[in-house]
């Protein structure tokens, strides 16, 4: 989205200015959906993020990238959850490794 890709832009600026920073992609999903597909989208979610960040010209060794699906919920949804609920559990992490 264009809202992604401006939050995306904010982060390779502030790569651009820490050139030894490394950063890990953590990416995660709701829990509709089973839990292989949740997994597999979050892995590609992880990866395209990553891509970006490379067509941006941050080097790919500087970067990693992880999908957790849907296993670490920021709101326990087992129960019934609001759409905003679902929400706030579609989300992704970005882990400064160095």
């Amino acid at each position: 989205t264009q809202q992604a890709a401006f939050e995306l832009d904010k982060l390779v600026g502030i790569m651009n200015k820490y050139p030894q920073m490394e950063v890990k992609v953590e990416t995660h999903t709701d829990i509709r959906g089973s839990e292989k597909y949740n997994l597999e989208l979050s892995d590609k979610r992880a990866r395209s993020t990553v891509q970006y960040l490379i067509s941006k010209g941050i080097a790919k060794e500087r970067l990693s990238s992880e999908g957790f699906g849907e296993s670490n919920p920021l709101v326990d949804c087992k129960n019934k959850c609001s759409k905003e609920d679902h929400a706030k559990n579609r989300r992704s992490d970005f882990i400064i490794l160095k």
